[in-house]
């Protein structure tokens, strides 16, 4: 998270202001008997959060829930890979945005090293769990990196996946010129090897996949500013403290917190969330290159509140 913002006097919540794992569990079911089958646990960093692996066993056995995944920055998962993999995790995506270390520091708010992140990538590879590798690209930062990222975990059979630079939240000073696009990451990583198109695992996948031709290995390409994929997105989110966020780029979320602790019954919490579901009109991503500078200065959730 930003250490400009959140640094040693920020005001965090005070933890009965978050949701406890029995509550988490409840809204899970209940997002279950909706229909959804997967679940990602993001952050911030979820890692920090105590006894971790525990809520992940609870996920994992509640029938209808087929994945449970994690997002991390990786300083903690050497640590945790195991507990995490035993308690029923199939796959972790780790936050890396270069291998160069100055770079790494820069870009992640000048916490950790890389050395340690590559370590927790191994362990969690030997723990058995699927592993990505999210980099988020930012021009004049880190696009000198792209071919040698890719080649590091080619040679590492790990899925690498390259996300263009987003304007998430009002913190990150975001800009068009910024971003390094699609078409300009796929030119590179072609220095390696020439590219073919996969098709997706699944209806609303977020990356374009792509195969190396030699077949040693896979990339993608979250292209979210570029070539846009609201029309396909299947994603909720529920924060920290309880909202429910149609939209990585949502200003205003649907408390549920409340309704768990004013004591209604199942029901009235499904019909509460089937209403905000079906009535979202989020498109903010398509909308994006038609909106005035004057729109774009709405306040959004910050990324590190609602995770990726």
């Amino acid at each position: 998270m930003p250490a400009e913002i959140f640094g040693p006097d920020f005001a965090f919540l005070p933890s009965e202001k978050i949701l406890s794992f029995e509550e988490i569990e409840r809204l899970v079911k209940i997002f279950v008997s909706l229909g959804v089958k997967k679940i990602r646990i993001t952050g911030g960093e979820p890692l920090l959060r105590r006894d971790l692996p525990t809520l992940i066993e609870r996920i994992h056995r509640i029938a209808g829930v087929e994945d449970i995944a994690l997002t991390t920055n990786g300083t903690l998962l050497k640590k945790y890979a195991n507990d995490l993999a035993k308690a029923g995790l199939s796959r972790v995506s780790v936050s890396l945005d270069s291998l160069n270390e100055e770079r790494f520091f820069e870009m992640n708010g000048h916490r950790g090293k890389v050395k340690t992140v590559l370590e927790g990538i191994e362990k969690a590879a030997e723990a058995g769990l699927q592993v990505k590798i999210n980099m988020v690209v930012q021009k004049g930062k880190n696009e000198q990196d792209i071919v040698t990222m890719a080649q590091f975990f080619k040679d590492k059979q790990h899925i690498l996946r390259f996300i263009e630079y987003m304007d998430v939240g009002n913190s990150n000073g975001w800009k068009m010129d910024d971003v390094v696009s699609k078409k300009e990451i796929l030119e590179q990583v072609q220095q390696i090897s020439p590219l073919k198109p996969v098709e997706p695992n699944y209806k609303g996948e977020v990356a374009t996949r792509f195969q190396y031709e030699d077949d040693q290995g896979e990339i993608g390409v979250i292209s979210s500013v570029t070539d846009s994929f609201c029309s396909s997105c299947s994603r909720a989110r529920i924060s920290a403290e309880g909202k429910l966020y149609t939209c990585l780029f949502a200003t205003d979320g649907t408390d549920l917190r409340e309704l768990l602790r004013n004591g209604e019954d199942d029901a009235a919490i499904i019909q509460c969330i089937s209403n905000v579901w079906e009535n979202r009109t989020d498109r903010y991503s398509d909308e994006r290159n038609e909106q005035t500078m004057e729109k774009r200065k709405k306040s959004k959730i910050e990324m590190s509140h609602i995770g990726g």
